[in-house]
């Protein structure tokens, strides 16, 4: 029997327990001890604590309609296949009723997407003398599994608090530090945490609607502001100005790209922090968190876009003005386009860009497209995926010189109309490029591309030179003919024989 001489001991112990990840070994040996009264002290009366440890565990005892207790804990990493098998893999938490293993394998415990929590959960209110179908079935099981799912939510809280923090104490601390400490202090646990289990807190959102608002406070991304830094939903509300209204974000590859794309050129002028969305999950999370704090998540790559420090009447007024202007360009490139694009405007998130492709508000982005279509099981006429990438709206940016120029060759019926359409065209698959779209028909698109190349090197024709003649392959020395051999021979003889 094993037994522990004292509080720091069994801290100790749990914190070698946890960072071998020997959880059988743990399990086996705190549950053959006399009692559970080493494993249930409370770990905040102890002063000596394991750093890797802190604000990683929780350790309670739950009353009320059923009594057990529980240590429950967080790893230090995760398993390299922890989500190859996601639905397939089950809980990690053991059960014991009045100290006797019953299993390790209940799902109920903890939802799916906490199943990287490891721990022990002993109580005295089950039932021994029954199978473990008919215990599984038990209705106090669900009330365990509440009652864990908000212990382990409101660990986590405290582990992404731990940060702010330790550095709201130092700040008031007035001795003087050395560099080392100083940096020590700086990192952020949680960091760790998220950068190992996040991608189950965003499989939460997805699946745990009751927690949705609990969950939304641990997300960490990667903004315009945060300076390549993993910030909060709640950060980013504290910078935000008072006259903006939503949260804005977009979705793409990877972070160069997103960092690089003409929909936040306009933000980027206005000051506004922008959220980026790199992982695959991402959009697809935050599509079932409609609103954070009161504000609305926007996507900046979807229709509708608007910033909070409009004047209603110049910003429609100044609409219908550019419209009639560019009439003639617009109708005649929507005859041109035809079902390529649902409908033409005039955008208001453009600054250097000429023109960029976005999508309807309930339709797919262009990264959400890409996914999509990546699924092994995707069919685009089978499902309802055609009707959401259908919708795409071409927005313009009126203050452009390309438009001005364009709109004088459409209107000149003595120019070449040819030349006007291939640059409109060009424009287009331009437009789907850089906002993130798959060219249907790259064969046109290059063919487009070198006849503006032939224009641009005042090509009078793009016929073929004739080719290069190839001359006649010289001759070796050791082809020489067997008669200049012969004839060095005797030669060489000749002189032999005068010496």
């Amino acid at each position: 029997m094993l037994e522990f001489s004292s509080q720091s001991s069994v801290l100790l112990y749990l914190g070698y327990a946890i960072d071998r990840h020997d959880t059988h070994l743990y399990h086996k040996r705190i549950t053959r001890t006399a009692t559970l009264k080493c494993t249930l002290i409370k770990f905040s009366d102890i002063n000596t604590r394991t750093p890797t440890l802190e604000h990683r565990y929780t350790h309670f005892k739950a009353e009320g309609e059923i009594e057990f207790r529980s240590i429950l804990f967080v790893p230090g990493s995760a398993p390299h296949d922890m989500y190859d098998q996601y639905y397939a893999r089950s809980s990690s938490i053991r059960l014991y009723v009045r100290k006797v293993l019953i299993t390790d394998e209940f799902d109920e415990f903890l939802p799916r997407y906490l199943s990287f929590v490891k721990g022990v959960v002993d109580s005295d209110d089950l039932p021994l003398n029954v199978s473990r179908e008919t215990l599984q079935q038990h209705k106090v099981l669900k009330v365990m599994g509440k009652k864990l799912t908000r212990k382990v939510l409101e660990m986590l809280r405290k582990l992404s608090l731990k940060a702010k923090k330790d550095q709201e104490e130092s700040e008031d601390d007035e001795e003087s530090k050395s560099e080392e400490e100083e940096k020590k202090e700086v990192e952020d646990p949680y960091i760790k945490f998220w950068e190992e289990f996040g991608k189950s807190i965003k499989l939460g959102l997805i699946e745990d609607s009751s927690n949705r608002s609990k969950l939304a406070k641990l997300l960490r991304f990667k903004t315009s502001a945060s300076e390549d830094n993993w910030t909060s939903l709640s950060d980013y509300v504290e910078r935000m100005p008072d006259w903006q209204q939503s949260i804005y974000y977009i979705s793409g590859s990877s972070e160069d790209e997103v960092k690089s794309s003409p929909m936040i050129e306009i933000l980027k002028k206005k000051g506004l922090e922008v959220v980026y969305l790199t992982d695959p999950i991402d959009e697809i999370s935050l599509q079932n968190l409609t609103e954070f704090e009161g504000f609305k998540l926007q996507s900046v790559t979807k229709e509708g876009l608007k910033f909070g420090d409009e004047d209603e009447y110049t910003t429609s007024k100044r609409l219908e003005m550019y419209e009639e202007k560019f009439e003639p360009l617009t109708t005649w490139m929507k005859v041109l386009y035809g079902k390529k694009v649902s409908k033409i405007t005039f955008s208001n998130r453009l600054d250097t860009t000429p023109c960029v492709l976005v999508t309807g508000q309930f339709g797919y982005s262009a990264h959400m497209e890409k996914v999509m279509r990546s699924q092994a099981f995707a069919d685009d006429k089978k499902s309802g995926m055609q009707y959401m990438m259908s919708q795409k709206t071409l927005e313009l940016n009126p203050r452009h010189p390309i438009f001005t120029k364009m709109m004088d060759l459409v209107q000149d019926e003595s120019g070449d109309d040819e030349v006007a359409k291939d640059l409109a065209l060009v424009l287009l698959d331009t437009a789907m490029l850089t906002s993130g779209f798959n060219i249907d028909n790259t064969a046109d698109f290059a063919k487009r591309m070198y006849g503006l190349m032939k224009q641009g090197l005042n090509l009078e024709s793009d016929d073929l030179l004739p080719e290069i003649e190839v001359p006649p392959e010289p001759e070796n020395d050791e082809d020489l003919d067997e008669d200049e051999v012969d004839d060095l021979d005797e030669d060489g003889d000749d002189g032999r024989a005068e010496l």
